[in-house]
């Protein structure tokens, strides 16, 4: 499927429900995609006023998650859409769901981020949060670019970039976990930094999984739980 095949049919009204509920699946991506900056720069500068920002953005996303639920379901009932228009749906739907999900996990860090300010400390786990943050943030921004653009060669990287993310996320869990054993006290702090970096991880594995839909969307082919190098040969060499 490329970009202009859902603007093909005869029915204008169609073409129209199909770029607006496209639209609306962006304009979520984006409110996400900043709730996720604003979270990290939260967290790492200890800025309790930006993550209580990250938590009024949840009721717009969630509002736009039932906006998109209800196209979708009006317009399969309406216009009992075949083929790459049924995909097409099935894909916004599908990734909705991981969108808002990379909506709660943000607030997640956003709370941590609030609880550290608030003990006025700086423990270990912001230099691995900084940097597992910008892996995910950038997943993030790629996985929706691809959508934007029907590119299943960048989505294929997306995924690529997830066992990365879980490569680095470990290695930090193993220094954090040192580090609480040689300090005690601060066991508090680094565990909420260990909490971030766990919804961070799952970030990743939600980015992925949209990343999944843009295959499904443009190539017919559903891959998830399919090895990475199967995805690769199937979709960058096939």
């Amino acid at each position: 499927m490329k970009k202009e095949d859902y603007t093909h049919h005869i029915s204008q009204q169609f073409n129209t429900e199909l770029e607006t509920l496209r639209t609306h699946l962006m304009e979520m991506g984006g409110l996400v995609e900043k709730q996720l900056a604003d979270a990290i720069s939260a967290l790492v500068d200890g800025d309790s006023g930006l993550a209580a920002e990250v938590l009024r953005m949840e009721p717009k996303i969630n509002a736009l998650e039932v906006l998109i639920d209800d196209e979708c379901q009006r317009i399969l009932a309406k216009r009992q859409p075949a083929a790459s228009d049924l995909r097409l749906i099935l894909a916004v739907s599908k990734s909705t769901a991981d969108l808002e999900r990379i909506g709660d996990e943000s607030a997640k860090i956003a709370k941590m981020a609030i609880n550290l300010a608030e003990e006025g400390a700086s423990p270990s786990g912001y230099v691995e949060a900084r940097h597992i943050g910008t892996l995910v943030r950038r997943m993030v921004h790629d996985t929706l670019d691809a959508f934007a653009r029907f590119d299943a060669g960048k989505a294929v990287q997306v995924a690529r970039s997830d066992k990365e993310v879980d490569g680095e996320y470990k290695s930090a869990m193993r220094a954090l976990v040192t580090f609480m054993m040689e300090d005690p006290r601060s066991i508090s702090r680094v565990l909420s930094v260990m909490w971030s970096l766990r919804a961070l991880e799952r970030i990743g594995d939600h980015a992925r999984n949209v990343s999944e839909q843009v295959i499904y969307l443009v190539k017919g082919k559903d891959v998830r739980h399919t090895p990475l190098d199967e995805v690769e040969e199937k979709i960058v060499r096939g």
